[in-house]
């Protein structure tokens, strides 16, 4: 009966890919889920801050600004893989609607890591780090239903 009821939701195991299969064998417990998110995100915000403080540090501040920042962000977008798995954060990530979000965030990581390692040039670091976070915004707004819209219209009616 368990393997019909399989079949109908379409959870049959001789179809699902060797991804699905690995995750089925490898699933964490709700607490442990809820455990991974909060120890990264919290790790993340706080890598973020600390590289906040670090940026008026004379010499190497703008470099370890510009890296805290970024791997604290890539921490804290990170943390959500705890909740709903890897294999589906990827595929919300590279949906329709936030590709381009996804994309932006990205080369914003990337960008603000070059422009402060390769370049050593404060400027762009830092309207690199105010990109990246408007694109963190803008991508985070993009899973709350009709909330780009709302800002949208927000922006529209404060400008026209």
């Amino acid at each position: 009966m368990d393997k019909l009821k399989k079949t109908l939701k379409g959870e049959d195991d001789e179809e699902q890919g060797i991804v699905a299969q690995i995750s089925d064998a490898s699933t964490l417990s709700w607490e442990t889920r809820i455990k991974g998110f909060a120890i990264c995100f919290i790790l993340g915000v706080s890598l973020s801050v600390l590289g906040s403080c670090l940026l008026w540090l004379p010499n190497n501040g703008l470099i370890l600004f510009a890296c805290f920042y970024t791997i604290g962000n890539i921490l804290s977008l990170g943390s959500t893989c705890f909740l709903m798995g890897p294999v589906k954060q990827c595929k919300k990530m590279f949906a329709q609607t936030r590709i381009f979000a996804t994309i932006l965030v990205v080369v914003m990581f990337i960008l603000t890591l070059v422009c402060a390692i390769a370049l050593k040039n404060a400027i762009l670091t830092l309207m690199c780090c105010i990109v990246q976070f408007l694109a963190l915004t803008w991508y985070s707004l993009s899973y709350i239903p009709f909330a780009r819209d709302a800002v949208k219209k927000c922006f529209e009616g404060c400008f026209s």
